[in-house]
């Protein structure tokens, strides 16, 4: 097997997830978050995401995200047309999948310099 040294700057990684937790440098969290490779807000309001609504997603806006996902729990949950609405708005490109396939897509898409931003939802 061959290794490679990792030259990312990101101050936070996912380092494990299953469904209940995302493991962020190795600490566990089990309450949604919001990550972006340089911010963590570990406490996000919505904490199902049925609670999400469009203002809770300034969040994203804050840090300036180049890509939005929506981690929706253990399934893939589309969002309301106002969140929709919003997610265009905002003029930003974004995904919704279920938890685990947003901690993998996090990861790549950090891991090539993208300013991504991720919310996460645990069930």
């Amino acid at each position: 097997m061959k290794f490679a040294e990792d030259h990312n700057s990101a101050r936070y990684k996912i380092s494990a997830y299953d469904n209940n937790s995302v493991a962020i440098n190795g600490e566990p969290y089990m309450r949604s978050l919001v990550l972006s490779p340089m911010e963590l807000i570990a406490d996000w309001a919505p904490q199902r995401y049925s609670d999400l609504t469009a203002d809770h997603l300034e969040a994203f806006y804050r840090l300036n995200a180049e890509i939005i996902i929506l981690g929706t729990g253990n399934t893939q949950i589309f969002p309301s047309a106002d969140i929709l609405r919003r997610l265009a708005e905002g003029k930003i490109g974004y995904e919704v999948m279920d938890t685990q396939a947003a901690c993998r897509t996090f990861n790549i898409l950090m891991a090539e310099g993208r300013n991504v931003v991720a919310g996460f939802f645990l069930d």
